[in-house]
């Protein structure tokens, strides 16, 4: 494998940091959102630019600054964290359109700042997807953390504040007081922090040990929101939309899985977890998650609560994934990381257009919506296939591949967990779905005068929703990456 030492994973990191100051001091909202697309269009390129090499194989490298030995800020882009930086880099772009409509169009206040935060948001996402070792992860995981804090609470009332206060409980209380103590027993039994394809553990300590830092691992990584450490996701519904749409369907949940995913092949390594049986645990924690979430899903009304208990749901499926140990499980789960990305923000976009539109964020307020925003809802049925794992969408390939994965690991009681989860999914959005194009002109509750969201709203979702679907037809890039991290 070819070892490129080269700054452009440092500076894929950094550019939307060094936008900041060009987004706080513009005057004009125009020009504003012209500096945030335009870091957003760096960040992309210079994602971009190092794809072809890592398709070949080969890895790029780069060390900031050295502590210790084998701990420090150093950037590494392998085929995992070139998946997860090319779901985010690329949404940033998507969701920066569509910010421009949603806060505009409710006239909301701080736009300035909020576009400030978003841009660190993204600057730690893709440090967490680059980072070559533990500390350089844990560093980017808790600036996510603090940078998000001021979206969640953005609209500073009691509700928010509230959330933020729950948010910040769970996100920094269990990554404080779980992982970092396992971190540093690893360093104190390994000498490095360093991700090995081979995991550090082998051969340095016992299964009870490992056992215990392994659970210290799944929990305090809590943006992956593995049950009970969940409920702050919910709460952070009360962000504005494109929020909940980027951070908390793409990149604070993702960063959470993507950490344990990284922690399990690149710290225990999938040798330690098989001969110690702890892959099975660990399925069976993620299996409890994806159930109880799909069925807490089912009783909730308000939109954007229902999406976040499929978002906890749908995360663990990942988990599940890697947990599997078997190559095709890996890959699903790991696929999964983009293919629920696009999916499920299209979702959360449609929540945000119809807010937009209409005022409404209850299900039951809903009924005959379709007929005044036929295209919003068309992308909601598309984002909802994905999410249930049906064609044409690529969310079927990584629900197929996961399902090879419970027969290639022999786990049939995952198997079942898989399709019944499906079944959920199904539940909780198909009946919105019907709901809002299938009733008559007695139960339809909008006026004539309802008509789309605005085109800025408008055309992020129709783009997210047309990618879900040129994913099932065109799955090739991501699939093959996937492959390369799991091994194959």
């Amino acid at each position: 494998m070819e070892t490129v030492n080269s700054i452009r994973p440092f500076l894929a990191v950094i550019v939307s940091l060094c936008a900041i100051p060009l987004i706080a001091s513009a005057r004009r909202p125009n020009v504003r959102e012209m500096w945030t697309f335009l870091a957003a269009a760096l960040k992309f390129l210079l994602v971009i630019s190092m794809l072809p090499a890592v398709l070949r194989g080969s890895q790029f490298t780069y060390t900031l600054v050295e502590f210790l030995p084998g701990a420090s800020i150093s950037f590494k882009v392998d085929a995992l964290g070139m998946l997860f930086a090319l779901v985010a880099s690329s949404l940033w772009i998507i969701t920066s359109a569509y910010s421009i409509g949603y806060m505009r169009g409710l006239k909301e206040h701080s736009q300035s700042r909020y576009f400030c935060f978003f841009a660190v948001a993204l600057s730690a996402t893709i440090g967490v997807a680059f980072s070559a070792n533990l500390l350089t992860l844990y560093l980017f995981y808790e600036m996510l953390s603090l940078a998000t804090y001021p979206l969640v609470t953005h609209h500073q009332d009691p509700a928010a504040r509230q959330s933020g206060r729950k948010y910040l409980t769970y996100i920094l209380g269990t990554s404080i007081g779980l992982v970092l103590p396992a971190m540093l027993i690893v360093y104190h039994l390994t000498g490095s922090l360093e991700f090995s394809a081979g995991g550090l553990l082998a051969g340095h300590a016992s299964k009870g040990l490992v056992a215990l830092l392994l659970i210290l691992f799944l929990f305090g990584f809590a943006k992956a929101a593995v049950m009970p450490f969940h409920s702050w996701l919910p709460a952070a519904m009360v962000a504005p939309t494109p929020v909940s749409a980027l951070l908390h369907a793409v990149a604070v949940v993702k960063v959470g899985v993507f950490s344990i995913v990284r922690v399990l092949t690149g710290i225990f390594g999938v040798a330690i977890l098989s001969n110690f049986h702890l892959g099975t645990v660990v399925c069976y924690i993620a299996a409890f998650t994806i159930i109880v979430g799909s069925l807490v899903a089912l009783s909730q009304d308000e939109l954007k609560r229902r999406l976040a208990f499929s978002t906890i749901s749908q995360l663990s499926y990942i988990i599940l994934g890697v947990a599997l140990l078997s190559p095709k499980g890996m890959t699903g789960g790991i696929v999964h990381i983009a293919m629920h990305a696009f999916g499920k923000i299209t979702l959360f976009f449609c929540a945000g257009a119809i807010f937009v539109a209409t005022g409404k964020k209850y299900v039951s307020d809903m009924v005959g919506i379709g007929r005044r925003m036929p295209v919003t809802m068309a992308a909601f049925f598309v984002g909802a296939l994905s999410v249930i794992g049906l064609p044409p969408t690529g969310g079927f390939f990584s629900k197929w591949y996961l399902v090879l994965g419970t027969l290639q690991a022999h786990q049939q009681v995952m198997l079942v967990v898989l399709l019944l989860s499906s079944f959920l999914n199904a539940a909780y959005f198909l009946p919105v779905v019907y709901r809002a194009f299938f009733c008559t002109d007695e139960e339809a509750m909008f006026e004539k005068s309802v008509k789309e969201a605005p085109p800025w709203c408008l055309v992020p979702l129709v783009l997210t929703a047309v990618i879900s679907i040129f994913l099932f037809f065109y799955p090739d890039i991501f699939f093959r990456l996937a492959e390369m991290a799991a091994g194959m």
